[in-house]
This record gives C-alpha cells, sequence and structure tokens, in this order.
C-alpha cells in the first residue's frame, strides 16, 4: 500500500526473483488511502485461489492499517513470509513449515559458509520479531549458546566482544564498531541503511570490522539476495504444502 520507495524496490527485486526462478506472481498495489478493508479482502480472495501458494503483504503499511490483524489474515499455509502467529510458534518448538527469510538466509550463509554453531557463543543485536527473535531460535536449534542484545542491554561492548558468531540486526547506521567485536569473529549485519541519496550501509561498521572478523558480510550485496532467495524457497515449499 502506497508509494514507499524502499517497498517498490524489494517488490521488484522479489518479482525479478519469481520470474528468474520460473514461479508465477502476481501484485496488488492500492492507494495509501485505501481502507483495511480494501486490503484484508485481497487476502481473502488469494486465500481462497488454489492456484496461489503464497502471500506476502509489503511492510511497513500505512498507519491506518493494523498491521497484526493483516498478517493474521493471512493463511498459515500460505505465509510464505512467516509472520503469522501460527508459524512463529513453529520456529520455538522448532517443528517449522516457513521460517522468515532474512533469518533462513542468515543460517544459509553460515552454513554454506562451513560454520557450525554448535557449542559457540552466537549474540544477535535487536529483538524484532521478523529477524531477531527467530534468529536467536534458528541459532539455538542449531545447538549455539545464544544471547539476545536490545536497546535496554547494559554494557553491550562486552556481550558483542565475546561473540564467536555475531549478528547485528539493530536498525542504527554502522552502530557495531571494530572494538566491539572479538577477533576472528563471524559477523554477519542484516542492517540496510540510507545514509545517502545513493549510500547504503549496515548495521556494524565495514571498514572498522573487516580486519578484526574472520568472515564479514557486505551491505549491500550480502544477507538481502540471500532474504530474496529463501523468499523463493519458502514459496516451493508452500505450492508442495498447498498441492
Amino acid at each position: 500500500m502506497g508509494d514507499d520507495p524502499a517497498s517498490r524496490v524489494y517488490v521488484n527485486n522479489k518479482k525479478k526473483a519469481c520470474e528468474y526462478c520460473g514461479i508465477y506472481s502476481e501484485e496488488y498495489t492500492l492507494p495509501e488511502q485505501s481502507s483495511q478493508e480494501d486490503l484484508l479482502d485481497i487476502i481473502e480472495t488469494l486465500n481462497n485461489r488454489s492456484d496461489i501458494s503464497g502471500i506476502l503483504c509489503q511492510l511497513p503499511l500505512p498507519k491506518h492499517i493494523d498491521e497484526k490483524a493483516v498478517i493474521n489474515a493471512i493463511n498459515p499455509k500460505k505465509d510464505v513470509d512467516a509472520f503469522h502467529p501460527v508459524n512463529v510458534g513453529k520456529i520455538m518448538t522448532g517443528d517449522y513449515d516457513f521460517v522468515p527469510c532474512t533469518p533462513a538466509g542468515v543460517m544459509e550463509l553460515i552454513k554454506e559458509s562451513g560454520i557450525d554453531p554448535c557449542g559457540k557463543e552466537c549474540v544477535v543485536v535487536g529483538r524484532s520479531n521478523i529477524v531477531g527473535k527467530p534468529m536467536a531460535m534458528l541459532l539455538l536449534h542449531q545447538n549455539g549458546t545464544v544471547t539476545v542484545c536490545h536497546s535496554k542491554t547494559a554494557d553491550l561492548k562486552a556481550k558483542t566482544k565475546n561473540a564467536d558468531i555475531l549478528v547485528a540486526a539493530v536498525g542504527i547506521p554502522e552502530f557495531i564498531k571494530g572494538d566491539m567485536i572479538k577477533e576472528g569473529a563471524v559477523v554477519i549485519d542484516v542492517g540496510i541503511n540510507r545514509i545517502e541519496p545513493k549510500k547504503l550501509v549496515g548495521d556494524v561498521d565495514f571498514e572498522s570490522a573487516k580486519d578484526i572478523a574472520s568472515a564479514i558480510t557486505p551491505v549491500p550485496g550480502g544477507v538481502g539476495p540471500m532474504t530474496i532467495a529463501m523468499l523463493m524457497k519458502n514459496t516451493v515449499k508452500a505450492a508442495k504444502i498447498n498441492a
């Protein structure tokens, strides 16, 4: 809904990824002033369509829309963003169908890089429902020892400096400095922050961190493409579940 420029970029990238993978996709764009009922009507129609396997509503939504009500309206078996409470709850138990795309992408990066979280100190900076909380659970399921930090954490530097695997998802540009990172740590930067019209940076100060970390993701080009890849993976899984 509306014309948020970042949302426009994300939606276009998702549509391109669908085309690349051979997945049929549809886009419904509503004016910002549209009612919540207009949006819920579209979701209900898509819930009932047998030819549609996955549904996502691009966030953020305009302020007059109840985001929670919209997410709850999506059929959990078609919830390829994995934001519905049913899917969130399944992540807690480890018996899940879908995982939120960004944490799933981070886990895929870790796995493909030959890094095993088992027994390692894993620190997640950020506690959002979309990234921080599910990220912590996925690392825990891989036998990592997980600490979740946030804006109220006392002596944050002491916590991050202890991390073998550090995931930055706090939403503050270049917040994690090199002196907050343990020598040889694996650093995953989930942040995407626009600080100039054409400059994107992460939540980690890349220049001060790159020589301290044993591995670090860049922004842009690190976690972002993995997020979209995991959306495609969730959609294929949804197609099998709903077949």
